[in-house]
């Protein structure tokens, strides 16, 4: 059938096409020349999962450039899907929206969106460029509430300093691990790839220890509304 046979941009894409009936599980996606192999959260509709990390984590953040670049870990697990792939599949021409997924210590979910998202090209070191907020968690990402905006940010590793901050934000420690490659300001209101402290603001920090947090991507619904309209107008 055609089905096998194409590839498919996301998770969304493939969910799509099997009418709904895609289950949770590891995928071959191509949003550009080459495939990636990724996790697709399809019960929550269809995301593609770009990072997991669980509190005290085997799996190392504390990475080089080139580690964030194509990834690390098992995406069944704790992983980073890459910088790159983030970019492949947010440059459009269809725009996306990141998911955030918390779990508190409560075991009580939260979840929020940034609608649209996109990561810039490596050229731009993986600028983080977002858009309108909902959700349950705090908005930690565009809000400038304690005065760390990561929104418009470069990214930084332990081994490539892009941040505002007098020293390199992947490097200072907590505890003895270090903060891990991320969007730093001067340095964060979040942070979701240090080991032992899932940070995003009041819902995720040293007080409250998360024992989860995932990053997803899927299509925005803004784009996907305009699909329906094209497809109705097709068939009158």
């Amino acid at each position: 059938s055609l089905a096998e046979h194409r590839s498919f941009l996301d998770c969304y894409d493939m969910l799509m096409t099997s009418s709904g009936q895609a289950r949770d599980g590891v995928y071959l996606i191509q949003p550009a020349e080459s495939p990636i192999v990724v996790y697709c959260a399809m019960h929550e509709g269809g995301w593609t999962v770009v990072q997991h990390i669980t509190v005290n984590s085997s799996v190392d953040f504390d990475r080089t450039w080139a580690e964030y670049k194509y990834g690390f870990g098992e995406v069944t697990g704790d992983h980073w899907l890459g910088n790159e792939y983030l970019h492949q599949l947010t440059r459009g021409p269809a725009y996306y929206k990141l998911g955030i997924k918390l779990v508190d210590p409560d075991a009580v979910t939260k979840m929020g969106e940034y609608d649209p998202f996109l990561v810039e090209d490596e050229a731009s070191s993986y600028r983080l460029r977002l858009g309108l907020f909902q959700g349950t968690t705090a908005d930690a990402l565009t809000m400038d509430t304690e005065n760390y905006l990561h929104d418009n940010q470069k990214f930084t590793t332990k081994d490539r300093d892009n941040d505002n901050y007098f020293q390199n934000c992947a490097k200072l420690e907590f505890q003895g691990v270090p903060g891990g490659g991320w969007w730093y300001d001067a340095c964060a209101g979040a942070n979701l790839n240090r080991r032992n402290v899932i940070y995003w603001q009041k819902d995720c920090n040293k007080e409250r220890l998360c024992k989860y947090a995932w990053m997803m991507v899927r299509p925005t619904d803004r784009v996907k509304l305009i699909q329906t309209k094209d497809c109705q107008r097709d068939e009158l």
